[in-house]
């Protein structure tokens, strides 16, 4: 295994390989162009900002969408999935109310095919001149006013 960073070409083989990832790793020689001789398709560097997704996430069920949004102060990722009347769920419980919104879906989507897990944010690839630590050091004052009341 060469552990470099390969760039995988659609959402859809993503969450393939991330659905199997423990039972079948990606390696480069499974790409047809691709062998560990070849240079990484991209480098790990703070010019972007990176996320560690967990492995083994179940893809999506059919007619849903799952997205990972970043929040603005850079400091965590929400996951959401997009139901088929379009609307987001935030949560098992939302996947709930929409199934027994939607009978006709239970037999197709379970709340056990959804992963609310959110990827996480590598601190070290965000800008120091983020609100990254603008939010941290709001967090830590609120927990300093919170145990100084105490």
């Amino acid at each position: 295994m060469c552990y470099k960073w390969r760039m995988i070409p659609t959402k859809e083989e993503f969450e393939t390989l991330r659905e199997n990832f423990t039972e079948n790793p990606w390696f480069c020689s499974r790409r047809p162009d691709c062998s560990c001789d070849d240079p990484a398709d991209i480098e790990y560097d703070s010019s972007r900002i990176w996320v560690i997704d967990r492995p083994n996430i179940p893809k999506p069920p059919p007619e849903t969408e799952r997205l990972v949004i970043m929040r603005r102060d850079f400091t965590k990722m929400d996951t959401y999935y997009v139901m088929p009347n379009g609307k987001r769920a935030r949560c098992a419980g939302d996947v709930d109310k929409f199934l027994e919104a939607n009978p006709e879906y239970k037999n197709r989507i379970s709340v056990s095919d959804f992963n609310f897990a959110p990827p996480k944010v590598v601190e070290e690839t965000v800008s120091h001149n983020s609100a990254w630590k603008a939010a941290k050091a709001k967090k830590q004052d609120k927990a300093d006013a919170s145990s100084a009341q105490k």
